[in-house]
């Protein structure tokens, strides 16, 4: 696996303060990604034992709330089995913190990849610049959705709860809260 950047103290990427990893590679080559530096595979560096312990040492901290991982896209060829035993030994390290997943693929497709039992949160879809709003939480265009993981796969009928925010509710275009998400801001 290879990455971009590995951003401290994120407040834009997942709730609470975070680490986000930037991966390299990504098929989707959305039209007006923020990222298109990360579409190579092969671009960025070598995530090595030195990236890897930097990631540790900021999850140590009791302020960071977990990890992010971003990019690029986590799940292309070169990075997901990578990303999945990184998962694993996050959680192992620091079952307390959460996971988020940042992809241009869509839940559907990816609900029963087995990395998904490490991830908490998922933010799924292309980013689509004629749906951008600089107004949503935690994402980029109003197609994509930010699930809740484990809720989502404990459901028999496997309807996608997304995060609620009564603070953004009219900006989701949300009239009540529905009974199926978690608040962020309570």
């Amino acid at each position: 696996m290879r990455y971009h950047n590995i951003t401290k103290d994120d407040m834009l990427n997942g709730d609470g303060l975070r680490v986000v990893l930037w991966v390299a590679g990504c098929n989707h080559c959305c039209k007006g990604c923020h990222n298109p530096i990360t579409w190579d595979p092969d671009g960025g560096l070598l995530f090595d034992d030195a990236a890897k312990r930097e990631v540790f040492e900021q999850l140590a901290k009791n302020y960071i709330s977990g990890i992010t991982f971003s990019g690029g896209d986590p799940l292309h060829p070169a990075n997901a089995m990578a990303v999945r035993e990184f998962m694993a030994e996050i959680k192992d390290k620091f079952p307390d913190k959460t996971i988020w997943l940042y992809t241009g693929d869509v839940w559907e497709n990816i609900s029963a990849y087995p990395l998904m039992k490490y991830v908490d949160v998922v933010v799924d879809g292309e980013f689509v610049a004629e749906k951008e709003d600089a107004k949503l939480l935690w994402k980029g265009s109003s197609n994509q959705r930010v699930i809740d993981v484990k809720k989502t796969l404990s459901q028999e009928n496997q309807r996608i709860p997304v995060l609620y925010c009564e603070n953004y509710a009219e900006d989701y275009k949300v009239t009540e809260k529905p009974e199926t998400v978690r608040g962020c801001c309570n």
